[in-house]
């Protein structure tokens, strides 16, 4: 059994890696540590845990985690991670970084666009981006695992196919994405508030959104040059869900290429993996057919008026887009299948 611990356990990403967690066949949740109910069983912060979790948590510090669980799970808001997470840690336990601060290189960006100072600018490089179907074979290797933002997931995973086929341009993408209310956290915030969300949607952070670099930074790895996107988020009363619709222009050369061929283009990448689901033709995406899961769906329309592809994907934030894509990335790094633990039909209604 691979004994694992959580640091940050009583937020919505922490409390979704808690339930994903105890119902995974190799794991044994030994350890939970939350700043906010120390001293409280964790079925006590979230009633429909009653009967299956009753850990009390703890301000046990990463330092003495290490000692005692093989994996790490850390939910934290950005800046907090830099400062806990060590060679000596690393040399101890896995870790698994569900926040912000080991997912871009450079220190300079990530302080630009966190406003915060990054303590160990070290470890940037030694740590490889989490993004499961794409990043396997370093994440084996690696003890430090950098799980990307959730609409990050939302974005890449549809145009990364596109970019390594070079068929479109890549000074062209536009993503606009759509999230539920979960995805601000569960700190109180008055944005989130019901009143003050419901029956409405915003655009928020336009042109400043913190998962722009990260967008940028991975589609320049795979393209060999420097992109840029402009990316929108908005916000929409549901609780969870990601709905992502990216807009790119075909290269020159790829004008006149059918649906088909780039249907071909999809099932070539992913035809192997589980998690992704390409859409058929005229089907696309929606979040309710993704919802509690760890599915990614991916749906596009060839635009041959404005010789653009429409592309369409849809995740769910805390699943795929946070603890599941997690717990996808342990079972790569201890060599388990990869569906364990997070084979979960989605939930309709």
């Amino acid at each position: 059994m691979i004994n694992a611990g959580i640091i940050g356990s009583t937020g919505y990403a922490g409390s979704e890696l808690v339930r994903i967690l105890l119902q995974h066949p190799s794991v044994n949740l030994k350890l939970l540590n939350s700043r906010s109910y120390i001293g409280k069983n964790f079925n006590a912060v979230y009633d429909n845990f009653n009967n299956f979790c009753d850990i009390e948590c703890s301000d046990l510090k990463i330092e003495d985690m290490a000692n005692e669980v093989d994996v790490i799970f850390l939910a934290l808001p950005h800046g907090i991670a830099s400062k806990q997470v060590t060679q000596d840690i690393l040399s101890k336990t896995k870790i698994i970084d569900i926040g912000a601060d080991f997912r871009l290189k450079s220190q300079e960006i990530y302080e630009s666009w966190y406003k915060t100072k990054h303590h160990s600018p070290e470890l940037l490089n030694q740590a490889v981006y989490g993004l499961s179907e794409w990043k396997r074979e370093e994440i084996k290797k690696s003890p430090l695992i950098a799980n990307p933002g959730c609409y990050t997931t939302c974005s890449l995973l549809p145009l990364y196919p596109l970019m390594k086929e070079n068929i479109i341009d890549k000074n062209s993408i536009i993503i606009d994405a759509k999230s539920g209310v979960s995805g601000a956290g569960r700190a109180l915030n008055l944005g989130t508030h019901f009143i003050e969300c419901n029956d409405s949607i915003k655009a928020y952070k336009i042109a400043s959104h913190r998962h722009t670099p990260e967008i940028e930074q991975q589609l320049s790895e795979v393209s060999g040059q420097q992109i840029q996107v402009s990316f929108t988020p908005h916000l929409i009363p549901m609780n969870r869900g990601i709905l992502a619709t990216c807009y790119v222009n075909l290269e020159q050369d790829s004008i006149g290429i059918s649906e088909e061929e780039i249907k071909q283009i999809y099932e070539t990448y992913y035809k192997d993996e589980y998690f992704i689901r390409i859409m058929n033709q005229g089907v696309y995406p929606e979040t309710r057919w993704v919802k509690n899961s760890n599915f990614c769906d991916i749906g596009f329309k060839l635009d041959e008026r404005t010789n653009r592809i429409v592309i369409i994907c849809a995740i769910d934030n805390m699943v795929k887009g946070a603890a599941g894509q997690a717990v996808q990335n342990l079972n790569i790094m201890f060599d388990i299948d990869e569906k364990t633990g997070i084979n979960y039909i989605p939930t309709f209604p």
